[in-house]
């Protein structure tokens, strides 16, 4: 998400803000997120460094993103990510990511198992790779992400 008086007036309309998103680097993500109805989005080292606003993990789930997959993750990010329900996982191998090209059909397995244990399958269909992924979460986190998020979470806690 870029910074700065150009969106900020906007930071209520997620909507408005999802036109943003990537923008600088790949001008139709938004629209092919979108479209998708569900994605991932593969990232690089320190993913979500600079976005310690929580818009920079709503702006994706709106467009549909149910994971990020990244060689690493800024601290801040990741909660963000799993407040609003976004599954961050790693690469066991790093290297891996050199595997993915912009486009590849990609399939996550064994998610719902991949909260507790921290260990996850993606398969490129496009290449037939598969590759191995972790992620490790709290207790806390856990039961946030089975339930879909912060919000959902906490409301689900108040009926019990």
């Amino acid at each position: 998400m870029p910074a700065g008086a150009k969106i900020l007036p906007y930071r209520s309309n997620i909507p408005y803000l999802s036109k943003f998103c990537f923008a600088v680097c790949d001008e139709t993500f938004s629209e092919r997120a979108l479209a998708a109805g569900q994605s991932i989005i593969v990232g690089g080292v320190n993913y979500g460094q600079g976005s310690s606003r929580e818009h920079a993990a709503l702006v994706p789930l709106y467009l549909g993103v149910r994971a990020v997959v990244a060689k690493s993750f800024a601290r801040i990010h990741v909660a963000n990510l799993i407040n609003a329900g976004i599954l961050p996982l790693t690469f066991a191998d790093p290297d891996d990511y050199d595997k993915l090209t912009q486009g590849d059909e990609l399939e996550l397995v064994g998610l719902y198992d991949a909260i507790v244990t921290g260990e996850a399958t993606m398969i490129n269909k496009t290449t037939g790779a598969s590759i191995n992924l972790c992620g490790s979460f709290s207790e806390r986190q856990q039961a946030m992400l089975k339930a879909g998020g912060l919000l959902k979470y906490t409301r689900d806690a108040g009926n019990n």
